[in-house]
């Protein structure tokens, strides 16, 4: 009688314990909710673009931030390593042979990023490193169109290097003489 009470005790201890850990779990998640909703009321309180003068400078990011491709399109031998390392499919190389001479010579080298992860598994196979992750933070395009990338029709001094990748440079290198979709063709009789 002794020991079932013993243990009975204990395990009503046990579930007692767990019950204050829940609650203690569930009001320390409160408070921090709490605390960051009152500090959206404080008057002294500036927005993200105020703190950072967001499209004047750039935003600070971390060293490994994977941001858009830089490319260089002088060294690229294209060996089309980093479009089968990709996983999505999303690199787009277009290449003639060197007339003459060996190898390959670059057209064209597309990046799809509707596609694309950002995951830099086509940085690490290429032999010659002309391919690497950029620093830029704003991703945003405003079409479709916008969000394929043809490094090859880039100035080389925005296409390689740390700069930040310019969306109105990228849509100036499409120039896109006749719209995308000029709808059903009608036939007169």
């Amino acid at each position: 009688m002794i020991v079932w009470l013993r243990e009975t005790w204990q395990a009503f201890w046990g579930w007692l314990s767990e019950i204050g850990i829940a609650v203690y779990s569930v009001a320390s998640g409160m408070w921090i909710t709490m605390r960051a909703w009152l500090k959206t009321y404080q008057p002294d309180r500036k927005t993200f673009t105020e703190l950072r003068e967001y499209p004047e400078l750039p935003v600070p990011v971390s060293p490994r931030y994977r941001g858009f491709h830089r490319f260089d399109l002088t060294t690229c031998i294209a060996c089309d390593q980093c479009a089968k390392a990709c996983p999505v499919d999303c690199i787009y190389i277009g290449k003639e042979r060197v007339q003459g001479g060996r190898g390959f010579r670059v057209t064209g080298f597309t990046i799809d990023y509707t596609k694309c992860m950002f995951c830099a598994l086509c940085v690490e196979p290429c032999p010659v490193d002309c391919i690497f992750m950029g620093s830029t933070h704003d991703l945003s395009c405003y079409s479709r169109d916008g969000c394929l990338v043809d490094f090859s029709r880039l100035p080389i001094d925005l296409a390689w290097g740390k700069a930040t990748l310019n969306p109105m440079v990228v849509a100036e290198s499409k120039a896109i003489s006749s719209p995308v979709h000029q709808g059903p063709v009608e036939v007169k009789s």
